[in-house]
Formats: C-alpha cells, structure tokens, sequence
C-alpha cells in the first residue's frame, strides 16, 4: 500500500511516516499543498492523507484539482479543524474518510486499511487466493492458516496482488506502488521479490504475464 501524505508539521508527518512504514506502508510527503497535488496527479498511490490547512495551496484546493484530474484513490483529510463546516468542505471537495487532530496513529492506521479496501472492490476485511489469506484490517498474511513470515517489500507486493487478485497488475504500475519515492525501482529488484514469494507462496500462485505484468491465481503451493 502506498500512501501520499501531504502535512506541513514536520514532526507530526515524520510520526505518521514512521507508524506506517513500521505497518509495511511504503509512504511518500509532501510539506506543502504545491508539492502534494503535484505528487498526487502524476504518481501512483492507494490512499492520501491530505491536511487541510497547507501552506501555498489549502487541503480543499488541492483534493479538488485531484477530482478535476481524474485521480480517484481514495483521501482521508487530516487537521485540527473540527468545526461542521471544515468537514463539509472536505466532503464536498471529495474526501472519503475525516480524523481531527489529535489522533491516535492506530485509528489512522485502521482507517486507511479499511479505504484501500474498499476502493478494491472487497466488502469484509479478510480476502483469500486458494492458500494465501490476507486480514486487511490488521494486515496479516497466512498461509494455510499459519501465519506467513513475509519482508516489507514481500508484504506490499503481496498486498498489491490479491487486493486485486485475479487482475494482471502491470509491472510498472506495481513498481510504483511498493517503492519509496525513487528508491529501488530497478525491475529487476522486483522480480527478485516475485520469486522469493514464490517460493514461500508457491511456484504457480504468481503468474507471469509476459509483457505485461503478475497476477495471482488460487493455485495450490508447489
């Protein structure tokens, strides 16, 4: 799951970062409203945390040029404004989700988890692909009903994958999503990972569509 968290307080958006990373999140910020819709119309992300009072562009604005744009993931607003009408301007300009500061990470967390969910089609948390179940409310991954030792970069490329199981996820587009900013984005790190869960997953639970890109199938470990 990537996540686009644009928040001008610099130690509240390093402790948000660090929460979330510590969960698997491959997160990216912005300080600044000019900088995050900039971010968020030309790089792929599952979620945004966006706050609404920004320096150089407000919240609203910018979660506004997104909808304009066409960008469609799914915007939890993030501020210190809890007043009726600070929330239905979020609303109205496209949010989805709402949390007053101050919050317990934990609640973000879970709330963020429970978006990307949703945006992916799945109605009730736990999510499975023959051997492989997912809980998308606690992301926990198991196999067989044991739980599934997985790395970061394991886990999002897995998440990525049977939140959209079924679906070929273009090689690209699955780079951008587990990947930091512009660290790693060599695609032959990710076939790496690709086989390393192969071979804790299953040989034939990962398909490789040439040209394109993965998908996962409900194949029974090999």
């Amino acid at each position: 799951m990537k996540v686009l968290l644009v928040e001008d307080d610099g130690p509240l958006a390093e402790m948000i970062a660090r929460a979330l990373r510590a969960e698997n999140f491959a997160v990216d910020i912005a300080a600044d409203g000019l900088d995050g819709q900039h971010m968020g119309e030309t790089e792929a992300y599952d979620v945004a945390v966006l706050d609404l009072g920004l320096p150089k562009v407000p919240g609203a604005t910018v979660l506004r040029s997104w909808r304009k744009a066409g960008r469609q993931l799914p915007v939890l607003i993030l501020t210190a404004r809890d007043g009726w009408t600070e929330k239905v301007d979020g609303f109205k300009a496209g949010a989805d989700d709402y949390l007053t500061k101050p919050f317990r990470v934990e609640e973000l967390i879970m709330r963020l988890r429970a978006l990307v969910r949703r945006s992916t089609g799945h109605a009730t948390p736990r999510i499975e692909s023959g051997a492989v179940s997912f809980d998308a409310q606690t992301g926990v991954f198991e196999l067989d009903g044991l739980p599934l030792k997985l790395t970061a970069l394991e886990w999002r490329v897995l998440e990525c994958l049977i939140l959209r199981k079924g679906v070929v996820i273009e090689r690209g587009d699955l780079t951008e999503k587990v990947y930091q900013g512009d660290v790693g984005t060599d695609s032959n790190s990710l076939e790496v990972i690709v086989a390393r869960l192969r071979r804790k997953i299953g040989r034939d639970a990962i398909e490789t569509v040439r040209g394109r890109g993965y998908r996962l199938t409900a194949a029974a470990p090999s």
